[in-house]
């Protein structure tokens, strides 16, 4: 083409002009380029914006018209750069657009982008903060959560917004300063992190990212970002370090520790060269699934010891004193014990949900 358009902005190739007067001269195309000394395959090319107006063309149409070769070398120069301005705007009306399927005051209330208006300006302070050209990049469904599943139960919604959750942590947890790696010592914590169920998270939140940053795990607790469907991840930074993140979307002291142990089941099982997310969707790959399932084994047994819990479910009493005496007993939160009892369906979802404390777990902006 010999003119790009876009919006307002107009780019005129240097055969747009060309064409005119090749019109005002009352010739053909073919008699034109004889008298330019050029194919008329060459000239058809630089009429239509195929091709671009040379050094040799540029000074046979100066001698032609008695001009500089610049005038027209400026044409080609001045296309350029409208091009360029062009694209540049295509651009940013498109990253802006992806910008505003991402909740942008989510990181404005985490401190880490300023307080902008303009969608392009947001879509700007994300892919900086995120660390990527385009928003395509989070889009992908292979970036950082890998969705293997059937294209109807996620949309790109989900995954960008799943994506850019999971970013968000490690940029976080990558500023946290841990000690090495220590196998030994995270398993000597656990049980005092388990008796953390008893305490406030006002608490044990210090006490918490303490023991696992001398463990070399770099602790990241994040609010739910609408449309993702992210639960936690972990990724090994090295051998030296790792980032656990879990999102405190429900806000259940239940599921907050389930979710913690779960993913401290995911640092256990040692698996340096991947990225494991836990998402709301069920197909996953044979491997998810075996690692999926081995953290919720050590998540359910850290938390309820199988011979006490099944102890308890042999009585058959479920009520509130009874949970609360078993609870007391085995020195746990009792919403956890009856978390497990309506997951497994002892008792209705409606049942005993006022031993189900919710938790609020304020983080510092990094």
């Amino acid at each position: 083409m010999s003119k790009a358009e876009y919006k307002e902005l107009v780019a005129f190739h240097p055969g747009y002009y060309l064409k005119e007067i090749i019109e005002d001269m009352g010739i053909t195309q073919d008699e034109f380029a004889k008298r330019l000394e050029t194919s008329g395959k060459s000239l058809s090319d630089l009429l239509n914006g195929k091709s671009k107006l040379s050094n040799e063309i540029a000074l046979k149409l100066s001698i032609m018209f008695g001009t500089s070769a610049d005038v027209w070398l400026n044409l080609q120069k001045t296309y350029n750069e409208k091009v360029i301005e062009i694209e540049r705007r295509k651009i940013e009306d498109y990253e802006a657009g992806c910008a505003q399927l991402i909740d942008y005051s989510y990181f404005i209330d985490l401190g880490v982008v300023p307080i902008v208006k303009k969608s392009a300006d947001k879509a700007k302070e994300l892919l900086k903060y995120f660390k990527i050209a385009s928003f395509n990049v989070l889009k992908t469904t292979d970036f950082l959560v890998n969705y293997r599943t059937a294209v109807s139960v996620i949309n790109e919604k989900n995954v960008i917004n799943s994506n850019a959750w999971v970013q968000t942590a490690l940029n976080i947890g990558q500023q946290i300063d841990t000690e090495s790696f220590d196998l030994k010592k995270l398993n000597s914590y656990v049980q005092e992190i388990r008796k953390m169920t008893l305490q406030n998270p006002v608490d044990f939140s210090p006490r918490l990212t303490e023991i696992l940053a001398s463990c070399g795990v770099a602790f990241v607790v994040l609010p739910h970002l609408k449309n993702s469907g992210v639960n936690g991840a972990v990724k090994w930074i090295n051998k030296e370090k790792v980032i656990l993140a879990i999102n405190n979307r429900r806000k259940y002291a239940d599921i907050f520790w389930f979710s913690l142990f779960h993913e401290i089941g995911h640092v256990l099982q040692r698996k340096i060269a991947m990225l494991i997310v836990g998402i709301d969707v069920e197909e996953m790959d044979e491997t998810n699934k075996i690692l999926e399932r081995e953290a919720d084994d050590f998540a359910r047994n850290s938390l309820l010891p199988m011979d006490h819990y099944s102890e308890f479910l042999s009585g058959k009493d479920y009520s509130e004193g009874a949970i609360r005496r078993f609870a007391n007993k085995i020195d746990i939160h009792p919403g956890i014990v009856v978390g497990r009892l309506q997951i497994e369906e002892h008792i209705g979802f409606e049942r005993s949900n006022g031993l189900r404390e919710k938790y609020i777990i304020h983080k510092k902006k990094q």
